[in-house]
């Protein structure tokens, strides 16, 4: 091996390792912070190697609070509108790529209309409908107002991977005898599977991070997800760092285990329909 290719091989493990540090680093003192004390850090200071013999710490830290019901609201939502999301588009992303009818422009541009607005413009309407339907104080109801908003960009990156699916497969099954529903759950689905998990990130970290629907629409503290809970720890005169830190580590957890289970489909999925040749 020549000195160059040594050389370029030590300076790419060199780059690849302070990407790594870089990126680790904040999960790192987060850790720190866990296992510190409100004395270490606000007077004496933080240690830079986490006191890992604290751990059974951190149980009583969060007694006080229902961490554990708080994920599982969050849980709910996520899932909930991560498939409701990924349901309705599918069949809307399918219609919109395979049927030709009368405001099929116009649909498309209702659903890239609904991402024009933030969503704080819509709290209040949403509030008056939500009182009306009596969805306040609701986890179905959370997850209703955030697939509205997930759904639309579900829709685009699933028309995109089925317009790439030839048609002549469908019109081959359909000769076959193979209904339209047999024809998209049994060809176009399998095919589409990349753009899925990709929507399916977006979905749920979405719910998963609710946080201004949320602390609007539900007032008992047992039925508030994750995120909103994490700012209950803020206090008037004080706010328990080490507790919020701690909770905040059980609150990006599942998020983080969801991603790397789906990770190997996302950039294929992401990337469907950006090159046709």
């Amino acid at each position: 091996m020549t000195p160059s290719r040594v050389l370029g091989r030590l300076v790419r493990f060199v780059t690849l390792l302070l990407f790594v540090v870089f990126a680790g680093f904040p999960v790192y003192w987060m850790l720190s912070t866990a296992l510190s004390t409100d004395t270490e850090l606000y007077q004496t200071g933080q240690h830079w190697l986490p006191r890992l013999d604290r751990l059974g710490d951190v149980p009583n830290k969060l007694a006080e609070v229902p961490i554990f019901s708080w994920l599982t609201n969050s849980t709910i939502i996520a899932v909930g509108t991560t498939l409701l999301s990924l349901t309705m588009a599918v069949l809307a992303a399918y219609a919109l790529s395979r049927f030709k009818f009368h405001g099929k422009g116009f649909s498309g541009f209702l659903l890239f209309s609904t991402q024009m607005l933030p969503e704080a413009l819509l709290v209040v309407p949403l509030f008056s409908l939500f009182v009306t339907l009596g969805l306040l104080h609701s986890l179905h109801g959370l997850i209703l107002a955030n697939t509205a908003f997930t759904m639309p960009i579900s829709v685009f990156i699933l028309k995109s991977a089925i317009d790439r699916i030839p048609y002549e497969i469908e019109e081959s099954a359909r000769v076959d005898g193979c209904p339209r529903w047999s024809q998209l759950t049994l060809i176009v689905f399998p095919l589409i599977l990349p753009s899925m998990a990709a929507a399916a990130v977006i979905n749920f970290f979405d719910g998963w991070n609710e946080f201004l629907f949320a602390n609007t629409f539900i007032a008992e503290q047992d039925s508030w997800p994750a995120s909103v809970g994490l700012v209950s720890f803020i206090g008037q005169y004080g706010t328990p760092l080490p507790s919020v830190i701690s909770a905040a580590i059980l609150f990006t957890l599942p998020a983080v285990v969801f991603f790397l289970i789906v990770q190997r489909k996302i950039v294929s999925g992401l990337t469907a329909g950006a090159v046709k040749g």
